[in-house]
């Protein structure tokens, strides 16, 4: 019964170093194919194509930033842009504003020149009104002036001789004198009624050049309300254009930085899930040979035991 324990002993022993020996085999199987995994070209192409792919999405995100540069620097251009088109529109309110004072300043000069010509109208009728009755005056002087030269001659002619001091021809003198002095008034008047005359026609030659500068003046006006309102539509239109490519640049950084962040996040996970499975079967092979090599120490011990108990009754 003994022999046939030890014959049975020995028996599941060969079958356990047996079985310890194929797992040894498997187990330096095993790790040539993972250092050959880690070694082989497929490994590096694996890595390679790993590099590639972080190179492409790293080559993806530099385009991206150099668009997003690119776009910013024409929103930047844009802005200046936008600044020039501010400062002329202020370059033009001034001139407008400018405008509007010089046309406040014509209709000013327009209204003087109204109230001038009003006076000079006033004036020149007061004057013709002088004139007349001045020459009313004159012409009643000279008919009494001729009556009495009348009478005085019908008095002359009833004396035979008269004196020194009242012959006709002084009388004639004088009365030549006053007609003189008059024609002298009359052409004073005269001068004075066309020197009036030029100021009125100064006046509304300066009145219609007032006229055509208040013209000329409401049509800058007009023309500079049009560029402003041009102007502002193309300000308008080029802050929607500067938003909407500002809106679509950051969707597409959005897009590649999310893009870029998934990819990783899958190769992590991959990388994770490759790890935890070559850890996994190495732990797994590892308590494998801590089991065989517990029991090939049992069964050394049991053998080393039973041969001690053989040997002790031949002793």
């Amino acid at each position: 019964e003994e022999s046939l324990q030890m014959w049975d002993l020995n028996k599941r022993l060969e079958a356990y170093l047996a079985r310890v020996k194929v797992l040894e085999e498997e187990n330096e199987v095993l790790r040539a194919e993972i250092q050959s995994t880690k070694s082989s070209p497929a490994g590096d192409s694996w890595r390679v194509k790993y590099e590639e792919e972080l190179r492409a999405l790293r080559d993806a995100l530099d385009r991206a930033f150099r668009e997003k540069c690119t776009a910013e620097l024409a929103r930047d251009n844009l802005y200046e842009e936008v600044q020039q088109v501010k400062s002329r529109c202020q370059k033009e309110q001034a001139a407008r504003e400018e405008a509007k004072k010089q046309l406040s300043l014509s209709k000013k000069e327009l209204e003087e020149e109204r109230r001038a010509q009003i006076w000079l109208k006033e004036r020149a009728v007061q004057l013709e009104k002088e004139v007349e009755a001045l020459l009313e005056v004159h012409e009643e002087e000279k008919a009494g002036l001729d009556q009495e030269i009348a009478s005085f001659s019908h008095s002359l002619e009833s004396f035979r001789c008269a004196p020194v001091a009242f012959q006709p021809v002084e009388v004639e003198d004088y009365s030549k004198r006053l007609s003189e002095i008059w024609k002298g008034a009359v052409e004073t008047y005269k001068t004075e009624v066309s020197q009036l005359e030029g100021s009125l026609c100064q006046a509304k030659e300066n009145l219609w050049k007032a006229v055509e500068d208040n013209q000329q003046s409401q049509l800058q006006l007009q023309h500079l309300e049009k560029d402003l309102a041009g102007l502002k539509a193309r300000k308008e239109l080029l802050e929607e254009s500067l938003a909407r490519q500002w809106q679509e640049q950051r969707g597409e950084a959005e897009k590649f930085q999310a893009l870029a962040m998934e990819a990783l996040e899958q190769e992590q996970q991959s990388l994770r899930v490759q790890i935890a499975r070559v850890l996994e079967d190495r732990q797994q092979l590892m308590h494998l040979k801590m089991s065989l090599s517990l029991e090939v120490a049992t069964y050394r011990t049991l053998l080393e035991a039973e041969s001690t108990r053989l040997q002790m009754p031949a002793g």
